[in-house]
């Protein structure tokens, strides 16, 4: 929930910098619906019971909740409005934190249905949250005690039950697979402000609610202090249901052409991860399943040595972002990336005793980077530059794919690895949630220079050379909305595509592309946000969209780096598939003895002077299923 009337000065130029905003859905002086209205419909005894359930089973989750510490992610998009593509961002801030729900849960601000007091003990509706939105840019670690944030992942944490609430039944629906009821809810004593007001979709075997958007505004008095907000969950054990995604938005009232005020949305994944223990600043990283092999290997060089040793750093850097959540869990997308990273080595004929491994940031700047010979991608960077095309090629997302990843495989080739100190495990003795502040990971100013320099040599090799225009125009989208996408464009850990003065470092890929045109329908630059990847936000695994291509009717089609609604494709979860058993050994001896250094069958290829590149179905191609 935000509220407008609560802001510091900074926040509320950053956030706002409108008066407030009535709700066009509410306008003053109408009436709710009450059961003596016709737009009453009076659920069935059937309905009822699954309303029961439904409120039930929301105690479940709130204690589920109280029980983790998830990652928290917020993106704030501040609009204006656009002659030639309707809006495009003005301003935008981007927040990460690690939130321990057991302390935010149960606030009994609103318990007795009306606002807290500013002056006395309570310090109002969006103190806390402005806490949140304030502060994570610097800590990882988040606690707060008020409403705020969390009413838009719960319907009521206080009271959602019948003696709060009235339920009226709207329709029958379906959420991807998942058969659900739909209610409108809204409170049963008007004006109790802070009470939810809207609309859920509860799921029709177990009563989960799996989908609810509204406010909590509670009156049509109060309704122009609160945003609206669309928030998701997902199944992510055996009959249980939690917060993933919320999206929120508000028009600008003074705008002839419904410019949207703001729109944002909030990321929630790492639910697996537990809550760090007192001690966790002196615990050490345990190894398990861990078996000696050193006895059958060879001896080590003096170069095989100093490789080892970075290894090993790059190793501990690696096991720590994912265990804080950071980065996903290795994924069928992964390895689509990583047969195109070595592809890259291939086409060059380089030859590396190591095939490159990819990972997806799971956080929402456009940033690469390198740890070892393991390349980091940010899901936004991923999902921008994911261009469809009508024959299904996806010649353009993979040109773009190609620049993205030679930016950081020319890192590695040029060995700008990271300190070695971290091979000594005792300098990652401290909690997941300060990761961010405490690895540095990214390249000076010079590495990246002549990183880029080397990255436009491998892609000038014939088989790559004419997807450089294609990352050019992308530079140029995202040239043209820059000054409106600080946040997005900052780095968190590693390499930005832009320098300080606001080129970029490939920045001689933009004359090797075409002009961009915005009102050229033909042509499409870059995606909004969340095009080509979801995440699960139990495992932290990466899933790939598939949607059907979608040909742009105007230019303000395009929403290049724009947020954009939510809307899941929910589904059961399923447990995890049984592992598949292990292949016969190869021969050693005879005619169908396999080589020595052959790879095995469906692995990427280390590159040699000799390796044929493989050929990676595109993403957008061929995607693994969605779970």
């Amino acid at each position: 929930m935000f509220n407008r009337t609560k802001l510091t000065a900074a926040v509320t130029l950053a956030l706002l910098a409108a008066p407030a905003i009535p709700a066009v859905a509410f306008p003053i002086g109408k009436k709710k619906a009450d059961p003596a209205t016709s737009d009453y419909r009076k659920p069935s005894a059937a309905q009822n019971a699954l309303i029961d359930k439904a409120i039930t089973r929301e105690a479940v989750i709130i204690k589920t909740l109280k029980e983790r510490t998830p990652i928290v992610e917020t993106y704030i998009q501040n609009m204006k409005s656009d002659p030639v593509m309707g809006q495009a961002p003005e301003s935008d801030v981007h927040f990460l934190g690690r939130v321990n729900f057991g302390k935010v849960i149960n606030d009994t601000s609103f318990a007795d249905g009306t606002k807290p007091d500013e002056k006395g003990g309570k310090l109002g509706i969006f103190k806390h949250s402005l806490g949140y939105l304030s502060g994570l840019s610097t800590s990882l670690h988040l606690t707060y005690h008020e409403a705020g944030f969390v009413q838009m992942l719960l319907v009521d944490s206080n009271s959602f039950n019948r003696g709060t609430y009235q339920f009226s039944f709207v329709r029958n629906d379906f959420l991807g697979t998942i058969p659900t009821v739909v209610f409108d809810v809204s409170p049963i004593k008007h004006g109790a402000t802070g009470r939810f007001s809207g609309r859920v979709w509860i799921e029709r075997n177990s009563g989960n609610i799996v989908r609810f958007n509204g406010d909590f505004a509670g009156s049509e008095k109060d309704i122009a202090e609160y945003y609206h907000f669309d928030s998701w969950r997902t199944n992510v054990q055996e009959g249980l249901w939690l917060p993933t995604s919320v999206y929120i938005e508000e028009t600008d009232p003074k705008s002839p052409s419904h410019t949207l005020k703001f729109k944002a949305v909030n990321y929630i994944w790492g639910y697996s991860l537990k809550v760090p223990p007192k001690e966790a600043d002196q615990a050490t990283l345990e190894v398990e399943g861990a078996t000696d092999a050193s006895q059958n290997a060879p001896d080590v060089s003096p170069l095989q040595a100093q490789r080892e040793w970075v290894q090993q750093a790059e190793d501990n850097v690696i096991d720590r972002l994912y265990q804080a959540g950071l980065i996903d869990a290795p994924s069928d997308f992964d390895q689509t990336l990583e047969l195109l990273a070595n592809n890259i080595l291939a086409y060059n004929k380089i030859a590396t005793d190591r095939p490159l491994k990819v990972r997806t940031l799971l956080t929402e700047p456009l940033e690469t980077l390198s740890v070892g010979n393991t390349i980091l991608i940010s899901k936004s960077l991923l999902d921008t530059t994911a261009v469809p095309s009508a024959d299904g090629k996806q010649a353009e997302q993979q040109g773009d794919l190609n620049a993205v990843l030679a930016f950081q495989v020319a890192h590695i080739l040029l060995g700008h690895h990271i300190d070695t100190k971290y091979a000594f495990n005792d300098h990652l003795m401290f909690p997941q949630e300060s990761a961010f502040t405490k690895i540095p990971m990214h390249h000076t100013d010079q590495e990246n220079v002549d990183a880029a320099k080397k990255a436009i040599e491998l892609l000038s090799v014939a088989d790559l050379s004419d997807g450089q225009k294609y990352f050019g125009l992308y530079l140029q989208q995202l040239q043209a909305r820059e000054k409106g996408l600080h946040a997005l464009t900052d780095a968190q850990i590693g390499d930005g595509l832009l320098k300080e003065d606001g080129s970029f470092w490939m920045q001689a890929l933009v004359s090797k592309a075409p002009k961009l045109n915005n009102t050229d329908l033909q042509q499409q630059a870059a995606m909004p946000l969340s095009q080509l990847l979801r995440f699960d936000p139990w495992t932290d695994k990466v899933i790939q969209l598939h949607s059907a291509y979608a040909p742009l009717l105007s230019s303000r089609d395009k929403l290049p780096f724009e947020i954009t609604p939510v809307y899941l494709k929910l589904a059961y979860w399923q447990p995890p598939a049984p592992p598949a058993p292990a292949a016969p050994a190869a021969p050693t001896t005879g005619d169908n003895a396999t080589p020595a250094g052959a790879p095995n069958a469906g692995t990427a290829a280390t590159a040699t002077d000799n390796a044929a590149p493989a050929t990676p179905a595109s993403p957008a191609a061929n995607p693994p299923q969605q779970r």
